[in-house]
């Protein structure tokens, strides 16, 4: 099944002094920005209970995951174009079905995250067998607000390739995030629905390495607490992000490779505890064009219209 992602960055949209060339940092924001890519991404559960000193632990993973697609960028539009082919182990069940979206924007030092993620047939794993629920359906919508401090640090060339750092730099870059989760199980006979509410607060450090002019190492961790409301009951959380990049660029040719990870976990003081996962494998080659005087001047119209 084919999946179509508009994923509209508007890290174009604002006049800013740390998107602008300097000593540090390098914008591709005159160019067009294509690439192909791989994507590996999921959310996956993981279910534990304590009755009477019986400890029990259940997986939910989401059965299609993998996809590849092409995109397309320019100032602050991003367009792909992706599908999971049967040729990945892991896209085996063909009524399956995985969407998400993704949208960033940045406004001088604060960076906005929006998250929207659907996934229907999932498979649940014990410590002794495999049972599938291809009617189970995920359904998340969330983000984050991010305050970046050190104009330096280019947050721009850990997340794609709009932007390149020059120079090594890094940023402490506190984050408070929101995600709303609708599980629902569709089990025959059985009506299972669960509502799941979470905020954090997580103080990051992110580090962008420049090991030569063409190479750079990216990497960010960040630990935070919060809360999880799930179905009115309402316990501690704590978060744990993960984000490492290994990139090679030039003005026109760039390839790359991204992992992150985000884990809620739940306090040891919750009876059932419902963890979270979120997780993707991106990797991708790409090339930069020069833009087409047409399409300069059409985006201006557009832009001065709308007043960006």
């Amino acid at each position: 099944m084919i999946s179509i992602f508009f994923f509209a960055s508007m890290s174009g949209c604002f006049a800013q002094n740390d998107t602008l060339q300097n000593s540090y940092k390098k914008s591709y924001n005159d160019k067009i920005t294509t690439n192909l890519y791989y994507l590996a991404t999921s959310n996956n559960f993981q279910i534990e209970s304590n009755v009477e000193g019986q400890k029990t632990s259940l997986e939910l993973i989401p059965d299609r995951r993998e996809q590849i697609g092409v995109t397309a960028s320019y100032k602050f539009i991003d367009i792909s174009l992706g599908f999971a082919p049967k040729f990945f182990d892991v896209n085996n069940n063909p009524k399956s079905k995985h969407f998400n979206f993704g949208t960033r924007f940045y406004y001088k030092k604060w960076m906005q995250s929006f998250t929207f993620i659907n996934q229907k047939g999932f498979h649940a794993i014990t410590e002794k067998i495999q049972v599938d629920f291809p009617r189970m359906r995920t359904t998340k919508v969330g983000g984050s607000t991010s305050y970046i401090f050190n104009d330096k640090f280019s947050f721009k060339a850990l997340i794609d390739q709009n932007e390149w750092q020059t120079k090594s730099a890094g940023s402490f870059i506190p984050t408070f995030s929101f995600y709303y989760t609708n599980l629902t199980l569709n089990i025959p006979d059985e009506s299972s629905n669960s509502n799941m509410y979470v905020f954090s607060v997580a103080p990051s450090y992110f580090y962008n390495w420049v090991i030569s002019k063409k190479v750079l190492v990216g990497s960010g961790i960040a630990f935070g607490a919060g809360i999880n409301d799930n179905d009115g009951v309402v316990s501690g959380l704590y978060q744990v992000d993960l984000n490492l990049k290994l990139a090679y660029n030039t003005d026109r040719f760039f390839a790359y490779a991204t992992l992150n990870n985000i884990s809620f976990l739940q306090g040891s003081a919750a009876d059932a505890k419902l963890n979270e996962n979120i997780s993707s494998l991106k990797i991708s080659v790409g090339y930069r064009f020069n833009t087409p005087k047409k399409v300069t001047e059409v985006y201006d119209k557009v832009n001065k219209k709308i007043g960006l």
